[in-house]
């Protein structure tokens, strides 16, 4: 699995400690970590709506397989993916959440809170929400009597969503197109992005944004 650690502004500076709390939890798992920032306080500022807008284009791209984000408390974050088709984001704040919403939604991302309770100890509690993510066989259902009408709810939600969203390529189109240079126009997206993208009509699109 292809994971994207995108972060906001207000949590730049902590980065390197979720990057490197994911990194080495997955790997061992046998997934890819892909760090689009921000990097730092001297990169290029991303805000939690900027980053829902990332995660929609990485998502429906194929340039990754799941998306791992947040912002203060996380729930603006969360807003912010879910406004986007085919990205279906929860909010998890410690491990029992990372469990039950890998088994029982199944979904692509989820939104952290990095300054919420984000105190003593934080990358160990950072460490097992991971391990309970990306361990195992997902959506498998919990308790397991229930995985037959979870999955059932689960496709028909995915159903709902292709209905009240509009496609990602006419929201690129569509969008602010100074808000989407700010977003896309970027070192660690122009390298990540390209080299694992697979739509080959959002690719062109974002060539042509940022030529």
């Amino acid at each position: 699995m292809k994971i994207a650690l995108i972060m906001e502004n207000s949590q730049a500076a902590k980065n390197e400690i979720v990057y490197n709390v994911l990194k080495n939890t997955v790997t061992p798992l046998g997934h890819e970590v892909f760090n689009y920032g921000m990097l730092g306080a001297d990169d290029k500022s991303l805000t939690y709506v900027q980053n829902g807008l990332l995660a929609g284009i990485l998502i429906n791209s194929g340039a990754c397989d799941f998306v791992v984000t947040g912002c203060g408390t996380g729930e603006g974050a969360m807003l912010a993916l879910n406004s986007f088709p085919s990205v279906s984001c929860g909010l998890v704040i410690d491990p029992t959440d990372a469990f039950l919403f890998g088994q029982i939604n199944d979904g692509n991302a989820i939104a952290l809170p990095f300054a919420k309770g984000f105190g003593w100890a934080a990358e160990v509690n950072l460490a097992y929400i991971f391990e309970k993510l990306f361990t195992g066989e997902r959506g498998l259902g919990y308790p397991r009597e229930r995985a037959v009408p979870m999955k059932a709810n689960r496709e028909i939600l995915k159903n709902v969503k292709k209905i009240t969203h509009t496609p990602m390529i006419e929201i690129l189109k569509n969008i602010d197109r100074e808000f989407l240079l700010q977003t896309i126009d970027r070192d660690t997206f122009k390298k990540y992005f390209f080299e694992n993208a697979k739509d080959e009509e959002i690719i062109s699109f974002v060539k042509s944004v940022l030529a």
